[in-house]
């Protein structure tokens, strides 16, 4: 197996800590905690009131309403950090041989609230 080199260009971040790498960057550096209420769901049965939750989120930065509404929020988030990364590796993807192209990102749980409403 022959290995590729590759290149970070871009990043993005959407984390409890920061919606962008700079608010992320600056927040991390002042230690700057996550934590808070929970308020993605109601935790009043649970003994746990607190974690770290992406706070001020708005996905029609990023996209159109319309479609926002049919999709997790764990995947608004990935549009939202692959924008980001796309724009500050500065490439233009127009003119970018797009097979040689990619974002890689990560999650800690994706597709919960989807899981949840089909189940239920």
């Amino acid at each position: 197996m022959e290995l590729k080199r590759v290149v970070v260009t871009g990043l993005g971040a959407i984390t409890p800590i920061g919606n962008n790498v700079p608010e992320f960057w600056e927040n991390l550096v002042n230690g700057v905690s996550g934590a808070g209420p929970i308020t993605h769901f109601d935790a009043s049965l649970f003994k746990t009131q607190f974690a770290c939750e992406v706070k001020n989120f708005d996905a029609t930065q990023y996209m159109d309403r319309k479609e926002a509404r049919k999709m997790d929020l764990y995947t608004q988030y990935a549009i939202a950090v692959a924008k980001e990364a796309v724009t500050d590796s500065g490439l233009d993807v127009e003119k970018e041989d797009l097979n040689k192209i990619g974002v890689i990102f990560g999650a800690g749980i994706g597709g919960i609230n989807t899981f949840e409403e089909e189940i239920g």
